[in-house]
């Protein structure tokens, strides 16, 4: 949600700026603005509507200048305007701020402000902040300390001011807020990709510190005002994997870079060793071993991911697993204790309601283990254990890579807790780990076979409704399947386990609704067929993708997509692609915004 970007150096700003924005046009947004000093003062301008627009306007009225920040503004308080859009200025129209976050004071700070003479332009949150930071005493970064004492809630902020020229000031608190630099160039940003074109050295913000860039150096503060040093990390990422290469979307180009991202994840994780290779931190086997239930706490597709790492690990563990919604888990009372571990997924680490969840677990004394695709994010530095999906930035809106490369790692994660706990032998961890080896090859099997699916998304993309329907480990791919769609092709679609269908879905079917049917020979084959005959008999419309091509599943289908057979694990790889490209050449059919879908962000960073 919402994207900040800061530049200090040597060049204008305002081109670095509107480039970082460009970059984190998929976090979802609704206007934009920039903020930019130079020998004129402070330079504000900001608009409802793409950043293109933004940038027109700059292009008639430049903001020279070498300092500076920028922000994309997703709405939470106040409808997407003109004035509701960042940087905010205050009364004295002499400082700039941007924010991503919720200020859950921010009416009693207004009315406290009014009462003292400040006057408000939005209706924003936002502007309690630069109202109560105009008001305080000393440095800027010590006005900002100030004002965030009274503060409660989530933020992420950077402050420019007129009378501190050459200072950006930032701030973070629940919100992910990333620090990078060169010898000349200091820069901040909501995310990395935002600044990989100038530097992959890079600095993660913690919760409460403050962060102050100048021509010098960059100094870290906690809201005690007390120095903090900071670990450096390189980012590996290259700047050219954030680019289209060609392909007409993000998520198009990501759908394809599958099969490399779930190789990526694979790489050098075969039990050689013994064990499994964690990425940060690792499992105490103690504790694993005496681990007597699994919560596996995430959201949206990072949960699907869940729900099938729950069917795979019952294989081979016998606790109690259960997965969580993120939001549901944070206000609930689990069993928690020192004998819980708590499996947290998250692609950009910085999920608000995972996090919460997390931060319970480790109130509770429980383990927490993580699998994330993003480097030092706070998911990572608040567990115990970090296994990296490796799977490379992700810029649609729509998760894709994410998603399978986050099923093969929590493959190998089950593996290895079920091997501490003694349940499959060392050399048994290594065959299953195996399997999954073919992962890439059968990805770009389905990936080749694009034209049918394109003939596929031509019969339906005018329909209004769908219904997926899946049991045991592709129910869950039935939820991802239909949430794809929904969200970039805005059509109504449902997941459902097939046997669930007499239970109140089947009273939608009749002869205009398409029902995708998930059918595999390695579980319940009988049982899905036997739904999709209860379809059949109500005139619905059968789509069936699966691996067990027969002369029933010829006679009751509509339409057919044949997969390749595989072991059960790779199973939901197999299914998910094809379910990932129907999604996306429907939406390009309908004429959708298939990168940044209406009112959805990339990450979801507040409640």
């Amino acid at each position: 949600m919402c994207g900040i970007i800061g530049y200090r150096g040597e060049r204008e700003a305002q081109p670095v700026i509107l480039s970082g924005l460009n970059k984190l046009e998929y976090r979802g947004y609704d206007s934009a603005g920039v903020a930019i000093i130079g020998d004129g003062g402070l330079g504000i301008e900001k608009m409802e509507g793409k950043i293109s627009r933004l940038e027109e306007a700059l292009v008639k009225s430049p903001k020279p200048g070498n300092v500076g920040i920028g922000h994309t503004r997703w709405a939470t308080h106040g409808e997407p305007s003109d004035v509701n859009a960042h940087p905010h200025q205050g009364c004295g129209d002499n400082f700039g701020l941007v924010h991503n976050g919720i200020i859950e004071n921010h009416r009693k700070l207004r009315k406290d402000l009014e009462s003292r003479g400040h006057r408000f332009s939005s209706d924003t949150d936002t502007e309690v902040l630069i109202h109560l930071v105009e008001e305080q005493e000393g440095s800027l970064e010590d006005k900002v300390r100030s004002a965030l004492g009274e503060v409660k809630g989530t933020f992420a902020i950077a402050v420019v001011s007129e009378e501190e020229p050459d200072k950006i000031v930032g701030a973070r608190r629940g919100s992910p807020l990333v620090v990078g630099s060169t010898d000349r160039e200091k820069l901040i940003a909501s995310d990395i990709p935002a600044i990989l074109d100038y530097t992959r050295e890079v600095i993660y913000l913690e919760d409460d510190q403050i962060v102050s860039l100048t021509e010098s150096e960059i100094e870290i503060t906690d809201f005690q005002g007390n120095r903090v040093e900071a670990e450096t990390r390189s980012v590996d990422w290259d700047p050219v994997a954030a680019q289209k290469e060609g392909y007409k979307h993000f998520m198009l180009k990501e759908i394809n870079e599958q099969p490399q991202a779930v190789g990526d994840t694979l790489r050098g994780r075969n039990f050689k060793d013994g064990g499994l290779r964690m990425d940060e931190g690792g499992l105490e086997e103690s504790e694993i071993a005496e681990a007597d239930k699994i919560f596996v706490v995430a959201c949206g597709t990072s949960y699907y991911a869940g729900r099938v790492a729950k069917y795979v690990w019952e294989q081979y563990l016998d606790v109690p697993i259960e997965v969580e919604i993120g939001s549901e888990f944070r206000y609930r009372t689990p069993p928690l204790d020192e004998n819980s571990l708590v499996v947290g997924i998250s692609q950009s680490g910085e999920t608000a309601d995972t996090l919460a969840g997390i931060e319970k677990a480790l109130e509770n004394d429980s383990t927490v283990a993580s699998v994330v695709n993003v480097l030092g994010s706070t998911v990572t530095r608040r567990s115990d254990a970090v296994l990296y999906t490796h799977a490379g930035p992700e810029i649609g809106v729509a998760s894709t890579k994410a998603f399978t490369s986050q099923l093969v790692a929590l493959s190998l994660l089950g593996l290895e807790i079920a091997r501490i706990k003694g349940n499959i032998s060392v050399s048994e961890a290594e065959k299953a780990a195996e399997k999954l080896s073919r992962a890439p090859g059968l990805l770009q099997e389905q990936l080749d076979n694009v034209g049918r699916i394109k003939e596929l998304a031509e019969v339906f993309y005018e329909k209004d409704d769908f219904l997926f329907l899946g049991r045991d480990v592709l129910y869950p791919v039935a939820l991802e399947g239909a949430l794809k769609l929904k969200e970039i092709s805005y059509i109504h679609a449902e997941g459902y386990p097939a046997g669930e269908l007499k239970h109140g879905p089947i009273a939608l079917i009749d002869e205009k609704m398409p029902v995708v049917a998930l059918i595999t020979k390695n579980s319940v084959y009988d049982k899905v067929y036997s739904n999709i005959e209860e379809v059949r008999a109500r005139k619905g419309k059968i789509i069936v993708f699966t691996d067990e091509l027969t002369e029933d599943t010829k006679n009751i289908a509509d339409e057919l997509i044949q997969l390749p057979r595989a072991e059960k694990v790779l199973t939901p790889l197999i299914f998910t692609v094809p379910l990932q490209l129907l999604a996306y050449h429907i939406a390009v059919l309908r004429g959708t915004d298939v990168d940044q879908p209406r009112n959805l962000a990339k990450s979801v960073t507040v409640e």
